[in-house]
Order: C-alpha cells, then structure tokens, then sequence
C-alpha cells in the first residue's frame, strides 16, 4: 500500500498550492523519495518541482497555477474536458465515471468533478496496481498532451505527468522535443 501513497502525493501536488499543502511538502516529498513505482529520472524531475514550491512567493506560485491550470484547455486537469469539451458526452462520461467510484464503494467528498485528475488519483490510491495502472492507461493520451503542454511552457509540473505515465507503465513524456535540459540534482530540504 506504500505504493499507492505514491498517487495522494502526485494529487497533492496537483492541487491549489495553498499554505496547507506548501507546509505538506516535505511529508509529499518523502513519500514520493520512498516510491519504487518511478525511475530515478522521474524521482529527480518530482524534486525540481518540489524545490520550486518551496522556494516560490505564495502568490507567485498560486498566480502561475491559476494560469497553468485554470485558464484554457490544453493544461486542464478536468480530464474529459481534453475528450469532449463542453459537449454533453462529457456529462455521460462524468456520469459513467462516477458510477464506477460508486461501485467501489468511493464517494466524492469535494466539490470537484469527478474527471478533476486529483479526484481520480485519490480515488486510485485506495485501489490495487493492476486497476491503477488501467485506468491511468485509458487515459495517458490525456496526461501525455497536458504533460507536454507543460513541458514546452517550461513548468515543473510536467514531472507529475510524466510520473503518472510511468505508474501506468505507458511511453513518457517527449522532453527532447521540447528542448528541456538535462534534470538538475536539486536537494529537499
């Protein structure tokens, strides 16, 4: 189950950097450090990101994750968003999605949708690899194109998707295409 804790860290990471999570961060940090579900080069690109939060002005880092996150399509975490748009296959898949966490007996306990990718690793977190890496599989065409949108803006957020590609045991991210310089040793303190 140590492995799984590996996908409440990533949803953490994916959610509103507010004071609380800032705090959270070297509890995520070593989670993530202990996880064997990454390689080395997925561990070291996790620690640029978490440097960054660190090291980052609350607002700053709140701002740039308004602008990543909140405005426009390509780096939405509403995943179905990527599929369907506003279109009202995306309510029947919302729907669908939903009856699956039901089934496992999970229930959405915030007010994000049920296609909001923290809310997906969270509920993925209480179920076994075999599933996990299934349903992060039907969708790693989503988390690749978020991924690389990230990369080619340059944000270390793309290291979580490229760390959900390997949970998945789906190709990464293209990291030379964006030109992205080779993974700097960064300490967490």
């Amino acid at each position: 189950m140590q492995d799984m804790r590996t996908l409440r860290a990533l949803a953490a990471l994916l959610g509103y950097p507010d004071p609380q999570l800032i705090e959270a961060l070297p509890e995520i940090a070593g989670v993530l450090a202990q996880s064997r579900l990454m390689a080395p080069e997925q561990h070291g690109r996790l620690r640029v990101l978490l440097a960054d939060l660190q090291a980052g002005d609350g607002l700053d880092i709140e701002m740039r994750y308004v602008d990543l996150f909140d405005r426009g399509r390509a780096t939405s975490l509403n995943l179905f968003e990527h599929v369907h748009g506003e279109s009202r296959d995306r309510g029947t898949a919302m729907v669908e999605l939903q009856q699956i966490y039901a089934a496992a007996g999970w229930q959405l306990t915030t007010g994000e949708l049920p296609d909001h990718l923290p809310v997906m690793l969270e509920y993925l977190s209480s179920r076994d690899i075999g599933e996990t890496r299934t349903m992060l599989g039907d969708c790693a065409h989503i988390l690749r194109s978020i991924g690389e949108a990230l990369v080619r803006r340059g944000s270390p957020y793309a290291a979580v998707f490229d760390a959900l590609l390997a949970i998945a045991q789906a190709p990464g991210l293209d990291w030379d295409r964006a030109g992205t310089p080779p993974v700097p040793e960064v300490p967490i303190d």
